[in-house]
């Protein structure tokens, strides 16, 4: 078992920010939020705050997020901008992190734009989810997630679509979270009057975790129709047509993925005994071979 301390002890939480989250690939955002052409995104973990921008080459790049004149935050939130302005001194940078201008800096002598372009954080992209890392040694995201893509292959969840995004403080630790996430065995209690009566626990599949993630699957009722696949989907046959995948990507992506939805949380912890939660989802891509609902 797990010591009942590292839930609560501040000092475990200073080790976990400083030696566990710079290492690993972090989820910021799903692409529909960086689709087009200057779409941004700030993704915050902790002290650290990136930018996740696609340019005008359409690129995805990201960014730490700070003017580098005197380390304002450069943007907040998510939007469109042609160009990356500070709200300080308005040094403005391009959509790939190059300086373009700097007020009055001319006139220093030896002032070079060249030397201010914003740092680039590793960014990439997998199956509709952008992931971002301080660490530049860990194996790319699709190497580490391999086996999650061969199971849930015919899925297609790179064409699924976000609908909606929420955020919340949540005062507990995002261990509680992520392990309560890692079982349904609560579904018929908890969640009785909703989801629970849908899901039998005869019918759940838990095997044991993997290196980079952890799994189990649930058959839901045929009478939710929006978790089946819709009747136009070909690719998927028998019992995966109403199969839900609940994925826990460590350390803090937890997606649930059924033939006709999916829901996420994204954890970031905010000290021992706070989490900053992102709370998005949405539906399956359109109908026909290649679709959902």
């Amino acid at each position: 078992l797990v010591p009942a301390e590292r839930y609560h002890c501040a000092e475990f939480a200073k080790l976990e920010a400083e030696r566990m989250w710079p290492r690993v690939w972090q989820f910021a955002c799903t692409v529909d939020h960086v689709a087009e052409p200057g779409d941004y995104f700030e993704y915050r973990c902790g002290p650290y705050s990136v930018l996740v921008v696609r340019g005008d080459d359409g690129l995805l790049r990201a960014f730490q997020n700070v003017c580098r004149h005197r380390g304002h935050l450069v943007a907040e939130g998510k939007g469109k901008k042609s160009v990356l302005q500070c709200p300080y001194h308005a040094w403005t940078y391009n959509l790939d992190g190059s300086l373009r201008g700097a007020p009055a800096m001319d006139q220093n002598a030896g002032f070079c734009k060249s030397d201010y372009r914003l740092p680039d954080i590793r960014c990439e992209e997998w199956l509709g989810w952008v992931f971002v890392t301080l660490n530049p040694d860990v194996p790319p995201v699709a190497r580490q997630l391999s086996k999650v893509e061969d199971l849930v292959n015919d899925y297609n969840m790179a064409n699924y679509s976000e609908t909606f995004f929420e955020t919340h403080i949540w005062n507990t630790n995002w261990k509680v979270l992520a392990e309560n996430f890692m079982e349904s065995y609560h579904l018929p209690v908890c969640h009785a009057g909703t989801i629970g009566g849908l899901s039998k626990l005869n019918e759940m599949i838990c095997p044991p975790g993997e290196d980079a993630f952890n799994y189990h699957t649930i058959l839901k009722d045929e009478t939710l129709k929006i978790a089946m696949a819709h009747p136009s989907n070909k690719r998927m046959e028998g019992e995966r047509r109403r199969t839900t995948f609940l994925l826990a990507i460590y350390p803090s992506l937890l997606i649930t993925l059924t033939p006709g939805y999916f829901w996420y949380l994204s954890l970031h912890p905010q000290g021992v005994g706070q989490v900053r939660i992102g709370f998005g989802g949405g539906m399956s891509g359109g109908g026909g071979a290649s679709g959902g609902w």
